[in-house]
C-alpha cells in the first residue's frame, strides 16, 4: 500500500485523464505544462527567481485541483485552509492566475504609497493556489533566507461568524513547495467517512466519472484511489503505543474524528492516553464547543467528565435536542446562562434544558420572562420567513419544511 509504483504508461493514460502525480499528491483536472515563455513571462514580474520547484509543477501542469486537508495555527485558532485550486492562465473566475498576479501587484504598490515609499514593481510573494478570494498559498519570490517558502493567507469574517477567523490571517506552511505537498493530508479515510461532507468525495467523483463515461480501466482507477489515501493520518497507531499525546496535531484529528462520530468511548481512550483538551480545536472552539455545536452530545458529555474545559458560551452552539444532564454539566463547570440559550433549546425539543438554563438565568439576575418573549418572538419570525421561502421555492434550509415546521411548532408550545 505505501509503495505504489505507477508505469510510465500508466502515468501517460492518467495524464489523458487530467491526473497528474506530484510531491507524491494527485492533481486533477489537470491542465497542460506552462510553456516556457508563459513561465519568463511570470518569472520577469518577481524580485528574486522562481523556484525550482514551482516552476517543475508547472513544467507538469498549468493547474488544477487538489482535494485534501489543510489545518493550520492561525491568529490563535486552529484554521482549516482550503488550498483546492493550482491558479491557471485562462480559467474562469477565481482560478485565474495573471488575474491574481494582477491582484497582488494592485495591492503591493498600494502599500508602498500608503507607507510613502516607492514600490520596486516586483512581487516578493507570488499567489498561485488556494480557494476563491477567502485562502490563498504564496510562494515568496525574493532573494533572502525566506525564499522558496509557502505562505497561507485566509480572510476573516464578520463578527456574527462564531468562533471564525475574524482578521485576515496568514501561517506559514513550508520551507518549500515539496513540504507544502506532504503537509496536505487526509483526516479521514474518504472510502469510509466520517460524515456527509469529506475531503476526497471531489476526487473519487471525478475519477469515476473518468471510468463511467470516459473509458479510464477501472484497475487503473482503483490503483490511483488508494495511491490517494496514503495521505490518510494514522492516529490509531499512536494511541495505541500511546505516544500520541506526544503530537498535539495528531491528537486533534483523532478528537475530531471523535466528535463526528460521537464515539463517548474514544473520548474516554484519549483521556486515558494523556491527550489533552485544552485549546482550540477548530477555528477558536473548544473541543466541547465544537461537539455541541454538532449535537455529538455523548462526546460532549464524556469530554465534559474527562476534564475538558467548558466555554463561558457553550451554550450558544447548542443546535439539538440536548439532555438536562449534559446542560447541567455545562453549567456546572463554567458555562454562563442566557436567554438565547433557553430559546434555542425550546425551539430544538430540549424543554427540561430549557427551564434549567431559565432556572439559572433567574439565579444570575436576569429578568427572563421578557428576554425570553423578546427572543421567541424574533426566532419564530425568522423560521417563519425562512419557512415561507422555501415554500415557494425561493429558499433552500439545511432543517428542510418539515424540520422548519417543528421547530415553529416547538416554539409555540414552550413555556417557561
Amino acid at each position: 500500500m505505501n509503495d505504489i509504483r505507477f508505469t510510465p504508461d500508466e502515468l501517460s493514460t492518467l495524464r489523458e485523464h487530467g491526473v497528474v502525480l506530484f510531491a507524491d499528491r494527485v492533481i486533477f483536472d489537470a491542465q497542460p505544462p506552462m510553456p516556457a515563455q508563459q513561465i519568463a513571462a511570470v518569472q520577469a514580474l518577481c524580485a528574486g527567481p522562481l523556484p525550482e520547484p514551482l516552476v517543475a509543477l508547472w513544467q507538469q501542469t498549468a493547474g488544477g485541483r487538489l482535494d485534501y486537508d489543510l489545518t493550520l495555527e492561525m491568529n490563535g485558532n486552529v484554521e482549516a485552509v482550503s488550498w483546492t485550486e493550482l491558479f491557471w492562465d485562462g480559467s474562469d473566475g477565481y482560478r485565474d492566475l495573471q488575474g491574481w498576479i494582477e491582484h497582488e501587484q494592485e495591492q503591493a504598490e498600494k502599500a508602498a504609497k500608503d507607507a510613502g515609499t516607492p514600490w520596486s514593481g516586483k512581487l516578493t510573494h507570488l499567489p498561485f493556489g488556494g480557494f476563491e478570494y477567502r485562502d490563498r498559498i504564496y510562494t515568496v519570490v525574493e532573494p533572502g533566507a525566506g525564499h522558496g517558502q509557502i505562505v497561507a493567507w485566509k480572510q476573516g469574517l464578520p463578527p456574527a461568524w462564531t468562533h471564525a477567523l475574524h482578521e485576515d490571517g496568514q501561517s506559514a506552511i513550508a520551507p518549500d513547495l515539496h513540504g507544502a505537498f506532504a503537509a496536505l493530508h487526509l483526516e479521514e479515510d474518504p472510502l469510509a467517512p466520517a460524515g456527509d461532507y469529506f475531503s476526497g468525495q471531489t476526487l473519487l467523483e471525478y475519477m469515476d466519472d473518468r471510468h463511467q463515461d470516459h473509458g479510464l480501466d477501472l484497475d487503473l482507477m482503483d490503483k490511483l484511489v488508494a495511491f490517494y489515501c496514503r495521505a490518510v493520518l494514522d492516529w490509531r497507531t499512536p494511541l495505541a503505543e500511546a505516544t500520541l499525546r506526544h503530537q498535539p496535531a495528531l491528537a486533534r484529528v483523532a478528537l475530531r474524528h471523535a466528535i463526528a462520530t460521537d464515539d463517548a468511548e474514544l473520548i474516554v481512550q484519549l483521556a486515558a492516553a494523556g491527550v489533552s483538551f485544552e485549546g482550540p480545536l477548530q477555528g477558536s472552539a473548544l473541543a466541547t464547543d465544537v461537539a455541541v455545536g454538532h449535537d455529538a452530545f455523548a462526546a460532549a458529555a464524556a469530554l465534559v467528565r474527562a476534564g475538558a474545559p467548558v466555554a463561558a458560551d457553550a451554550l450558544r452552539n447548542i443546535n439539538g435536542q440536548i439532555a438536562p444532564e449534559l446542560t447541567s454539566a455545562l453549567l456546572a463547570n463554567g458555562a454562563e446562562p442566557n436567554v438565547a440559550a433557553i430559546v434555542k433549546c425550546a425551539a430544538c425539543g430540549a424543554p427540561a434544558s430549557a427551564h434549567l438554563i431559565a432556572d439559572a438565568c433567574t439565579q444570575a439576575g436576569i429578568d427572563v420572562p421578557p428576554a425570553f418573549v423578546t427572543d421567541r418572538d424574533a426566532m419564530l419570525l425568522e423560521l417563519e420567513t425562512t419557512l415561507a421561502k422555501m415554500t415557494d421555492g425561493t429558499n433552500a434550509h439545511y432543517l428542510g419544511q418539515e424540520g422548519l415546521a417543528e421547530r415553529i411548532e416547538h416554539l409555540e408550545t414552550f413555556r417557561l
